[in-house]
């Protein structure tokens, strides 16, 4: 008896050290896992448009996206040549999107006027939704339940006024697209000025969302167009940071840079930044049918990860951008913008 009960023991333990090799080898996987220093991607077509209803809208742009649960929700601007506003939809599977309710978010607390560039979080810290989005200045609403459009607060301002530095730097630019990431201490608000220069201000991870200040230049470029606007910036979960920026290209389509960087406040260091090797650009890019667009701008990456830490896998990435039609001419505002799913091909995971 007593043998056997060794034997059995002694095949336990085996099986814990296998377990516990192949757990190893899972856990090194997942930390070498890192991104490429070029990027391939795959486009659907346009999958999300204006809906033909009373608001007359000519483009929907910017959208901010998460998925929660199964269910994808997607915050964007509403754009026509009259001005900015945003709305609010959500489907559980892509090919779904286009059939989306539009809840449109200027009939909720957050109210009429200029409101664009939305960036949805989960502040864990609050256990609430925040809503970050431009108004003339930095704003935010807040919300319990993010499956409640009309839940969200009336807009409330980080500043005061328009951070000096700023003022003093965007030329005849302007200050747009806020990106609110946060590590263990801080958060920190990225926006940019059309004029090449990229802001971060930050205040305390206790003091959050008030206290925003101590606003600095984080990148600049002497050519306005290769340092744009519409920064997101992510955790990659291994100690490092991926910060994307859109730029307008020599042929005037819109596409993305990309930089890595070990802090928030560090220096950033490019990794895929140039128009023959940029993150996202038409050249690329093979669409799923014809070339709708050569712009792609303004988006999100799809994150599952949905707190104030920004953190996304270096894998597989996804990213719903903005594009229109390249024959469409008139007012940008009032330029035919939808919204399309770029899939990585080339993930070393």
């Amino acid at each position: 008896m007593l043998s056997l009960q060794l034997f059995v023991m002694s095949v336990c333990l085996a099986a814990v050290n296998v377990l516990s090799a192949s757990d190893g080898l899972r856990s090194d996987s997942m930390t070498k896992a890192s991104l490429p220093k070029s990027f391939e991607w795959s486009s659907s077509g346009p999958l999300i448009g204006p809906k033909d209803d009373s608001h007359d809208l000519a483009g929907i742009k910017d959208p901010s996206i998460i998925e929660v649960d199964g269910v994808y929700h997607v915050f964007a601007s509403t754009a026509k040549e009259s001005g900015y506003n945003l709305v609010y939809l959500s489907f559980t599977d892509f090919n779904k999107a286009s059939s989306a309710t539009f809840h449109y978010l200027d009939q909720t607390p957050i109210g009429p006027g200029y409101r664009a560039a939305p960036q949805v979080f989960y502040f864990e810290p609050h256990k609430l939704w925040y809503l970050v989005y431009q108004n003339g200045n930095a704003a935010y609403s807040t919300n319990s339940d993010i499956n409640n459009p009309a839940g969200w607060s009336a807009p409330k301002n980080f500043f005061g006024s328009m951070p000096r530095i700023i003022s003093e730097n965007k030329g005849h630019g302007n200050w747009v697209d806020m990106w609110t990431i946060c590590d263990s201490s801080n958060c920190y608000l990225f926006s940019s000025d059309d004029n090449g220069h990229l802001y971060r201000s930050q205040t305390s991870l206790g003091n959050f969302p008030h206290g925003m200040g101590n606003t600095v230049i984080a990148l600049q470029d002497s050519n306005a167009y290769a340092l744009f606007e519409a920064s997101n910036v992510y955790s990659t979960g291994d100690g490092k940071y991926l910060l994307l920026v859109e730029a307008i290209g020599s042929d005037g389509a819109r596409y993305f840079r990309s930089w890595t960087s070990a802090s928030l406040t560090g220096t950033w260091t490019a990794l895929a930044d140039t128009e023959a090797n940029p993150f996202a650009r038409s050249n690329n890019i093979k669409f799923s049918t014809s070339a709708w667009t050569t712009s792609i701008s303004h988006g999100e990456m799809v994150r599952t990860n949905v707190d104030q830490t920004m953190t996304i896998s270096p894998c597989n990435l996804r990213y719903l951008y903005q594009g229109v039609d390249p024959n469409a001419k008139g007012d940008y505002n009032a330029m035919p913008w939808k919204l399309g799913l770029l899939t990585q091909t080339n993930s070393a995971c």
